[in-house]
């Protein structure tokens, strides 16, 4: 698995099956064409990591990354542009239209990790256009 443009000395990104999260969250975004999308949950583990949304601008959001594994954890920031998949059906499964994390080859373009949580901030200000 490539690692794209990752800041040296955080742990590794998670794949997009790893991120992709099931969850019993019922809230729903709604984009201008009045569609439903499940959000994104804004707490969530995986992969040994916990993350938690800090901020949110529009599509583009700042998670918390704290390895779970150690008594004293890093922390590094993971700031994201939300993407959107549509809904579909597989083996007669319904699967809902939902927000999703950048996947690891979008790293670099739609998903930074930094260290530094102001950096962070700068970087969504950034990304959202603010």
């Amino acid at each position: 698995m490539s690692l794209g443009h990752k800041t040296i000395n955080c742990p590794p990104t998670l794949s997009q099956a790893d991120l992709d999260t099931k969850t019993s969250a019922t809230v729903e975004a709604w984009s201008n064409k009045g569609h439903s999308w499940k959000a994104l949950p804004t707490r969530f583990r995986r992969a040994g990591f916990k993350y938690r949304q800090i901020a949110r601008e529009g599509d583009c959001a700042i998670y918390e990354q704290r390895w779970s594994g150690c008594r004293n954890p890093s922390v590094c920031y993971e700031v994201i542009c939300i993407r959107r998949r549509e809904g579909f059906e597989i083996d007669g499964r319904c699967v809902e239209s939902a927000e999703v994390y950048p996947n690891s080859n979008d790293w670099g373009v739609d998903g930074f990790t930094l260290t530094d949580k102001d950096a962070a901030f700068v970087k969504l200000r950034e990304i959202a256009g603010c």
